[in-house]
């Protein structure tokens, strides 16, 4: 608390500059990130100022002739030790960009079909826990599948600390099943790809040489009606010095297209650069370091028994449907608690 406290001191002295709005959009970054902290602290005053006044009634209470019962008061502790649950563990969530919105791609192994259809069932549920944590979302460019199912989609999940709920979703998602499109009714495993960045915003955190950057504009084939079919309005960036590829396609206009796919690419470098500083801490540590996205994190399980179970934390439930429909919270609070120590 006084560390968050100390930040919101030194963004206030800072916000009341002269020269602090010369640079609008940082300004504007900076002040988000005020409110935030303010938010933060005021919400933990007002549960310490809360857990004190319940201790004064219950020593008055055990004082008085009459005694109330201490049952009165168990749903009131109920609900505090929740809210304190809750905070404590958002509280986990303190890297520069937690609070930000999430940029989610899902895309298709080896499989073929069963692989495309794996891509749209994980869409699915990225989508079902957003909704049941009240963030909006947005489909920024997919890519459809040979008869059925997504070989690739981004979306964009907004709302607060969406990526620092999803980035314990990176990596490979294993599904085991009896496939829907075998006519044996054979067995299939299959394999996707889940890469989450955070949406950056302004040009404080990464700097990107235009010159390293190629784009390609090109119809799109997603969503949008006669005026996207018929321009050029879908942008591809590729970034030359590591070679990775953004596509987005859905805004209206190949001015909004290129502006998303250049946040996306931000996010996508910004968070290889994160990885980079992990390993090499964990290198200097002398810890072994897994490569890239090679191994899976998780397993879908739903033949010969249903069962989910994340390979990082060994968190497992046997409800498969539950979690396919959403329920990922468990998985994502056992992998952040673990990985800063608390399990």
């Amino acid at each position: 608390m006084a560390e968050k406290e100390k930040q919101i001191a030194a963004l206030e002295k800072e916000s009341v500059g002269s020269d602090f709005w010369d640079d609008a959009q940082t300004a504007q970054i900076k002040m988000q990130e005020l409110s935030a902290l303010q938010e933060e602290v005021k919400r933990w005053q007002k549960l310490q100022h809360e857990i004190e006044e319940l201790h004064e009634l219950v020593e008055l209470s055990l004082n008085d002739s009459d005694k109330v019962a201490f049952a009165e008061f168990t749903g009131e502790v109920e609900r505090l030790e929740k809210e304190f649950n809750a905070m404590e563990f958002q509280a986990m969530l303190s890297g520069k960009h937690d609070r930000d919105d999430a940029v989610l791609s899902i895309s298709a192994g080896a499989g073929g079909t069963e692989a495309q259809d794996w891509v749209e069932m994980l869409l699915r549920m990225y989508l079902r826990w957003a909704e049941s944590h009240r963030y909006k979302t947005e489909i920024l460019d997919q890519l459809e599948g040979d008869g059925a199912g997504l070989k690739s989609v981004t979306a964009l999940i907004k709302g607060k600390y969406a990526y620092g709920y999803l980035k314990a979703e990176r990596g490979v998602h294993r599904l085991v099943r009896i496939s829907p499109f075998d006519a044996n009714n054979r067995r299939h495993t299959s394999f996707a790809l889940v890469e989450v960045v955070p949406d950056i915003k302004g040009d404080i955190d990464i700097q990107i040489n235009p010159e390293d950057v190629e784009m390609d504009v090109y119809r799109s084939s997603g969503a949008g009606g006669q005026h996207m079919q018929k321009n050029s309005t879908a942008v591809r960036l590729k970034h030359k010095p590591t070679g990775i590829v953004v596509t987005c396609e859905n805004q209206r206009s190949q001015v909004q297209n290129k502006e998303a796919a250049m946040r996306i690419l931000k996010g996508k470098l910004y968070d290889l650069e994160e990885q980079r500083r992990v390993e090499e801490q964990a290198r200097l540590k002398g810890e072994h370091v897994e490569a890239g996205f090679g191994n899976q994190i998780r397993s879908y399980v739903l033949h010969p028994y249903k069962m989910v179970k994340d390979h990082r934390t060994n968190f497992e439930v046997g409800n498969a449907e539950a979690v396919l429909d959403g329920r990922l919270d468990e998985f994502i609070q056992a992998y952040l608690k673990q990985s800063v120590g608390q399990i």
